[in-house]
Order: C-alpha cells, then sequence, then structure tokens
C-alpha cells in the first residue's frame, strides 16, 4: 500500500470522526432543547385551561330577584361590546362619554333626565355609576368625578 494514500486516508478518518462528535453534541443539544419546548408547551396549556376556568367562575351569572333573572352589569373584557349592557347602563356610559371631561353624578343625572336636586333619586344613579366603575367600565378620580378608562 501507498504510504502517502494511508496517510490522507488516515486523516480524513480523523475529520470525519471529530465532525461526527461535533454533530452528536449539536444533535444532542438540539433534542435537549426540544424537550424542553415540549414541557414548556404542555405547562402553559395547562397554565392557559386554568386562566379560562378562572376567568369561567368568575364571570357573573344571572341573578335571581323575585324568582325573575336579572341582568348583572359584566366585567369589561377588551372584547366586549357595551351593547351587552342594559340601556340605562348604556346611556350612562355614552353621557360620560360625551362630556368635555371628567364629569359629577349631578351632571350625568342632569343628562339622562333625572331630577337630581332630590337625593332619592340621584344615588341609584351614583350606584349605577360606581358598579360601572366597579367592572371596569368607568374610571372614578380621587375627587369623586367620573370618566372613561383609557
Amino acid at each position: 500500500m501507498d504510504p502517502e494514500l494511508l496517510e490522507r486516508i488516515t486523516a480524513r478518518r480523523a475529520e470525519l470522526d471529530e465532525r461526527e462528535e461535533l454533530l452528536a453534541k449539536e444533535l444532542a443539544e438540539v433534542r435537549a432543547e426540544r424537550d424542553e419546548l415540549a414541557v414548556a408547551e404542555r405547562v402553559l396549556e395547562r397554565v392557559s385551561e386554568q386562566l379560562a376556568n378562572e376567568r369561567a367562575s368568575a364571570a357573573p351569572a344571572p341573578g335571581q330577584v323575585g324568582g325573575r333573572a336579572v341582568m348583572l352589569i359584566p366585567h369589561r373584557t377588551p372584547d366586549m361590546e357595551e351593547t351587552l349592557l342594559p340601556p340605562d347602563y348604556q346611556r350612562i356610559l355614552a353621557t360620560v362619554r360625551q362630556a368635555a371631561g371628567p364629569v359629577m353624578a349631578r351632571q350625568v343625572g342632569d343628562a339622562v333626565g333625572i331630577d337630581v336636586s332630590v337625593r332619592s333619586k340621584l344615588e341609584p344613579l351614583r350606584g349605577k355609576l360606581v358598579r360601572l366603575v366597579d367592572r371596569g367600565w368607568l374610571r372614578k378620580l380621587p375627587d369623586g368625578r367620573f370618566t372613561t378608562r383609557l
């Protein structure tokens, strides 16, 4: 056998062995990362299901008053439309939105046609405004005025 040819074969074998070792190491890293991604995907699915279940259980259910179903004010979500609110709440929300700035309950009452000089008629309106704040439809400022959410 030709010694030069034997030397070339030996050198090429060494190159291929080194390359095989690098590729085996890279393959192991790829498989490890793929396994980590599979675990992350399962955790994400589990957490998403838990969040969906929590949201579903936290969603307001229709209440019963005197044996009749009453509509509760739903919590606002980004995809929720105002049309889900009862008509009087829609009018209140539109009034606050159309105002030039933050408004007091008395100003909203004037705009929706409530006799604001009678306290007993203004307080239910104030309660509705606060309910809209609690559900995320409006924002109440520290001075007691109401405004739309940002």
